[in-house]
């Protein structure tokens, strides 16, 4: 059964009844067919406006939703021959962060990325894709090892921010998000970043110093939550609303600004209606940013990341 968010209820009132009439005995008749053909197009109408005119807090709760497609749907759509690389090399392994070897399109590659699980227990397992100081530290072992071996790197981006633990900051999770940071900025391989659903601080970040830099159209990137920004700015997480607006947060927003390079349209509804096709959308996306680095020697990929992300925060707009 599909979960709808809080202002698609008029939707979800909508499908409930064509539902309804779907089941009631003799559903073939043709005066209920007909009934069904109208609610579905007025349903369909509905969904369209609702999701022409999102909020960013809506847009956030979009990038949320427990349906959307996660690390392991992409990779296991996209990547063949994928073989997970584990552990940090110093403490532990971090289930958060996901990472190993493939193929995309036949071509090798090193895979990256935030994995946030699909049911309570891997929800757990995975620690909601917020990772501690040790998978930041795999992430950059794997970019250092992509590097070494002339492998691109393509990272999915999907976490509410790093793990506040206090033995998280024990272990020095500042230190190995900048680590990582330093290693995605400083490899001379391709590099192609993607925010599928949340991209959410430095936890974010330390996956996302790519050469091209995408995001789906309802995912959300930003330097912290709302909920966290309220807190700090209005002492109440009631004011995220507002925190959604002023942040700045969309890919739409981003885009702009010149945060981001690229926005991955979404099928009608989000892209927990059609995984599929979401999926697909990205995949293309993917390519067409590969191909734009293609034959480029590791010193203009280097200088180009470097110029891109210096170039950040001079756009007036």
């Amino acid at each position: 059964m599909r979960s709808f968010l809080d202002f698609e209820q008029p939707i979800a009132e909508l499908e409930s009844k064509i539902d309804e009439l779907r089941h009631l005995p003799g559903a073939a008749d043709i005066n209920i067919a007909d009934e069904v053909a109208k609610l579905q197009a007025k349903a369909e109408r509905l969904l369209r406006q609702t999701y022409a005119r999102l909020t960013p807090w809506q847009k956030v709760q979009v990038a949320r939703h427990p349906e959307r497609p996660r690390l392991t749907d992409y990779v296991g759509a996209l990547i063949t021959d994928f073989t997970p690389l584990a552990g940090d090399r110093t403490f532990a392994e971090d289930r958060a962060i996901v990472g190993g070897l493939g193929r995309f399109r036949g071509a090798p590659l090193m895979v990256i990325g935030q994995e946030k699980g699909a049911d309570t227990e891997s929800r757990v397992r995975h620690n909601f894709g917020m990772a501690r100081p040790e998978g930041y530290r795999k992430a950059r072992r794997l970019m250092e090892l992509a590097d070494r071996f002339r492998l691109p790197i393509l990272t999915l981006i999907d976490t509410a921010g790093a793990y506040p633990g206090v033995g998280a900051e024990e272990r020095g999770q500042a230190e190995a998000i900048a680590r990582a940071i330093e290693a995605g900025l400083g490899v001379g391989v391709p590099f192609v970043a993607v925010v599928i659903g949340e991209g959410g601080s430095g936890g974010a970040i330390a996956l996302a110093t790519g050469n091209a830099v995408l995001m789906l159209e309802h995912s959300i990137y930003s330097v912290i939550s709302p909920e966290g920004c309220a807190s700090i700015l209005w002492r109440s997480a009631e004011n995220a609303q507002q925190a959604a607006e002023a942040l700045k947060l969309t890919a739409q927003d981003l885009l702009r600004l010149g945060v981001i390079d690229a926005v991955v349209p979404e099928p009608l509804g989000g892209a927990h209606r059609d995984k599929e096709t979401t999926i697909a959308a990205v995949g293309e996306a993917i390519a067409a940013a590969f191909a734009a680095l293609d034959g480029l020697d590791p010193a203009t990929l280097r200088l180009r990341r470097r110029e891109k992300f210096l170039a950040i925060g001079q756009n007036g707009s």
